[in-house]
């Protein structure tokens, strides 16, 4: 059985344009060849560009990647439980980077020098001392989280309001763009994204494109940060993700 570029590019959901760069290089050179000339994949050129692609999302460039699989000492079952090993420890890390991060909307009061009536005042009906105790709890090892208090605890009402009103503006623009049916691929929604980032930066910590994409993860899979975003429009938290996906991508190239 052999598949043409298309159908291969069909099954792996990689462009054709990528396949004929991994066979002019040499790292996935077709078994075979049509009458025509056209390129013919096996179901070895299968298993090859399996593993090409999972050390290419763990982020191994492609000359590394050349180098480990045609190795030929190399035992193609090490190899997988290598490849599980690495993505173990990246989902590992990013459920870390995720959970450092959570406390951004629930802890903004703490160390704020407010009275409990501005506290209310500035964050509305919930009790920011027990999202606080929670915070501290879960997240109060990391970085993040020392980085964030350190920042909050300069932050006066004025600071609160100031980054609450932003939010609001970044939301209702970002309302009026889903409403125009703008594609979370869109320059525009790719744009709201990096501001998006560079709010989280200027606010509370550094936000590198890796750990935004973990965050966009938790808008969609934690209900609270769903309800957040989806109560500026239904649909936001998981046009969001997809747009902080595309826009790490488009800053990969």
């Amino acid at each position: 059985m052999s598949y043409s570029v298309g159908q291969v590019a069909g099954f792996a959901g990689v462009t054709v344009r990528t396949l004929h760069h991994y066979d002019d290089i040499g790292l996935l050179v077709p078994s075979e060849r049509s009458h025509a000339g056209h390129r013919r994949y096996s179901d070895a050129d299968l298993d090859r560009l399996q593993q090409i692609l999972f050390h290419r999302e763990l982020g191994f460039p492609l000359d590394e990647v050349a180098a480990l699989l045609d190795d030929p000492a190399a035992d193609p079952r090490a190899h997988l439980r290598h490849q599980h090993d690495l993505l173990t420890a990246r989902i590992e890390k990013l459920q870390k980077m995720a959970a450092a991060v959570e406390h951004a909307m629930e802890a903004r009061t703490m160390g704020i020098n407010l009275t409990p009536e501005e506290k209310f005042e500035v964050f509305g009906d919930k009790d920011p001392e027990q999202y606080a105790h929670e915070a501290e709890e879960r997240w109060g090892g990391t970085e993040a989280y020392a980085e964030s208090q350190r920042r909050a605890a300069r932050y006066t009402k004025d600071d609160w309001k100031r980054m609450q009103a932003e939010v609001a503006d970044w939301g209702e623009r970002y309302d009026a763009l889903m409403a125009a049916g703008d594609a979370p691929t869109s320059p525009a929604a790719m744009d709201m994204a990096e501001e998006h980032r560079r709010h989280i930066c200027g606010w509370f910590y550094d936000c590198p494109y890796e750990m935004h994409q973990g965050l966009a993860e938790m808008y969609v899979a934690d209900e609270r940060f769903k309800a957040f975003y989806d109560s500026m429009r239904p649909g936001l938290a998981e046009h969001l993700r997809d747009a902080i996906r595309a826009n790490a991508a488009r800053h990969a190239s």
